[in-house]
């Protein structure tokens, strides 16, 4: 299986669109989507998106279970093919709520939360989580998180090869400092062959993704996708078969979706800001990402900013 990471300030339904055309098979996620942000701030548009993009999944960050719960059921109803449960994100604003990478301390109580999540709705409810998390980093330790969750009910974990650490490093530096350690997901897998497991952080090549494929139930790319979305499309081809999606075909594509869009009132930045890294590497390239992100013109909200472009990469074909 292929997933597209559920990444902060990005993968919202505007990208999660684009990279659909690029992925026609590859299970996306939201954004984390707190439970306060929901049930307290009413910010129900967040679950809004487009029927192409399943399979989707909504990830949830949170730790109180009736929430949480609540959340899910109403992610059911909106038609989401998953709920996923947060255990990963290290940031200090997730720290002072309770939720994400701390929760590794705290099995039980993640479990509590898949149970009341699962007795609220049909769909799968599954979780991204660490290795660890500061001293709390173990393999004993990562497969009791992984058997008291189990037991409530999980049967999909997505895991960054990484262990955590909540002290002194930002959430990028946890992204990059804590070294890679694959092997340890490849035993999660040995120890608990009835679960799915799907290994995430990283990964950025097809060599990686076919080291890891035969033993794992699937990769979950992240960053590598939202910035070389032609890998992500590889990735896809080369898991499922069909033809490979085109930059070009892609393009045309989305612009019709930008148009459907600017016509119900979003804003074109809101779109044009998932394109920049569309066409690296190629001829006027620079140009392309120049002219999209001119502050000036994009207030103007006139597609012909993206026509113009688009023509600095593919002058006879635009």
């Amino acid at each position: 299986m292929l997933s597209v990471a559920p990444m902060m300030a990005w993968t919202d339904r505007h990208c999660r669109y684009l990279l659909r055309l690029y992925a026609p098979h590859a299970r996306l996620f939201t954004e984390m989507v707190t439970t306060g942000a929901l049930l307290h701030g009413q910010q129900w548009h967040l679950l809004d998106h487009h029927p192409t993009e399943h399979p989707l999944a909504l990830q949830l960050g949170g730790s109180d279970p009736g929430a949480l719960a609540e959340c899910a059921a109403e992610a059911e109803l909106r038609g989401f093919d998953e709920v996923n449960l947060n255990v990963g994100c290290p940031s200090d604003r997730v720290q002072r709520g309770t939720f994400g990478a701390c929760l590794m301390r705290q099995p039980e109580r993640v479990a509590e939360c898949v149970s009341a999540m699962r007795s609220r709705c049909n769909i799968p409810v599954t979780v991204k989580c660490r290795l660890g998390v500061d001293e709390h980093d173990s393999d004993p330790l990562l497969d009791h998180f992984i058997r008291v969750n189990a037991d409530a009910g999980c049967r999909r974990f997505y895991i960054h090869a990484r262990k955590a650490i909540l002290g002194g490093l930002s959430p990028a530096q946890n992204r990059s400092i804590p070294p890679l350690q694959p092997q340890r997901v490849q035993r999660v897998k040995q120890r608990h062959p009835h679960l799915q497991i799907e290994i995430n952080g990283g990964i950025t090549s097809m060599a990686e993704v076919n080291a890891y494929l035969p033993w794992a139930d699937g990769v979950m790319i992240g960053r590598a996708a939202y910035h070389h979305p032609q890998f992500l499309a590889r990735v896809d081809t080369a898991l499922y078969g069909g033809a490979t999606a085109d930059t070009f075909s892609v393009l045309n594509r989305y612009r019709r979706y930008m148009q459907e869009q600017l016509a119900a009132g979003v804003r074109l930045h809101a779109m044009t800001r998932h394109l920049l890294s569309s066409c690296n590497g190629q001829r006027g390239a620079k140009r392309f990402r120049q002219l999209l992100s001119d502050s000036r013109r994009l207030k103007q909200n006139n597609i012909s900013l993206f026509d113009e472009a688009l023509d600095q990469v593919y002058p006879q074909a635009a």
